[in-house]
């Protein structure tokens, strides 16, 4: 049976790997982002492989957007039985330089976005016996510098995760993966120097691709993990279980 998939932040890096690999295994994917056309993009290329996609512009921010969402796909009969929140926002700066709107921006996309996803489909999650998975973070165990949004919007996805598992059970599994440093456009602007202690601190010795991540969130969202919820798996090369050098 055909599953209809949303993924959240789905036009770049993580977002784009997980939609395309569903669709690779036969799901009709909802393909949303603020970026409406990297997103058209991303959905562009998967029909053009023979899968099933399209692009809707969602900002999981704001509640009219999701309700705009809700609307579009309950009008195609495409409510989605899997959800997987991948968007986030960070700015990067000390508690006492963040500013106090950058702070609340990041926890109300980062944080926000999870519990509007299952305010906005909780009905259709319940009626497909569906699952969702969210995209936490090594963030939400380790501290960087100048992180002290992301790190709280990201712990706090681990813990709702947890709390929507057990208020959804038993019909809908909910479930985290925490990637590491994963070789995406974020590390674009990072320093050789940067890159180097990234992969230091993986005993992998090396970054991760979207495409790793990619691949556990499909277990979770599928037949083969149904006795795992409530759980929140680092996707990190090894990096949660050394200290950082």
């Amino acid at each position: 049976m055909t599953r209809v998939v949303l993924v959240t932040g789905a036009a770049h890096g993580i977002g784009a790997a997980t939609a395309r690999a569903f669709a690779a295994e036969g799901d009709d994917v909802l393909v949303t982002d603020v970026d409406i056309r990297a997103a058209k993009e991303v959905a562009g290329g998967i029909t053009a492989a023979g899968g099933r996609a399209t692009a809707h512009r969602l900002d999981v921010g704001s509640d009219t957007s999701w309700q705009v969402l809700s609307d579009e796909v309950r009008a195609e009969h495409r409510p989605p039985g899997v959800i997987v929140n991948n968007a986030y926002r960070n700015t990067v700066a000390r508690a006492d330089e963040l500013p106090a709107s950058d702070w609340e921006a990041t926890l109300n996309v980062t944080l926000g976005g999870v519990y509007r996803s299952v305010r906005t489909f909780h009905d259709t999650l319940t009626a497909a016996r569906g699952a969702v998975v969210n995209v936490a973070s090594v963030h939400a165990l380790l501290a960087w510098p100048a992180h002290p949004a992301y790190a709280a919007a990201k712990g706090g996805v681990v813990a709702l995760t947890r709390q929507l598992s057990f208020d959804y059970a038993p019909e809908v599994r909910v479930n985290a993966v925490l990637p590491g440093s994963i070789d995406t456009r974020v590390w674009d602007t990072g320093t050789s120097a940067d890159r180097a202690l990234a992969e230091r601190q993986a005993t992998l010795g090396r970054f991760g691709r979207p495409d790793e991540i990619a691949s556990v969130v499909l277990f979770l969202a599928g037949d083969a993990a149904s006795y795992i919820t409530g759980v929140a798996i680092p996707v990190d090369g090894g990096q949660t279980t050394t200290v950082a050098t």
